[in-house]
């Protein structure tokens, strides 16, 4: 059995509300600085697309 976890099968972290998403389960993707981030909803998306810096850590 393949223990890998494909791309499209990972679980990530909605940057605006903290719910875990499936990069294969939503339409809500959005590339910022050559990295992409995936929503639960429209509504995130919209936040973080008005305001990108208020939902991404800052490194120290």
């Amino acid at each position: 059995m393949n223990s890998k976890i494909t791309e499209q099968q990972q679980n990530l972290k909605d940057p605006v509300c903290g719910m875990e998403v499936s990069r294969s389960a939503t339409n809500e993707g959005f590339e910022y600085q050559g990295k992409a981030y995936y929503f639960c909803c429209g509504s995130c998306k919209a936040k973080f697309e008005a305001e990108p810096e208020k939902y991404i850590p800052q490194a120290t």
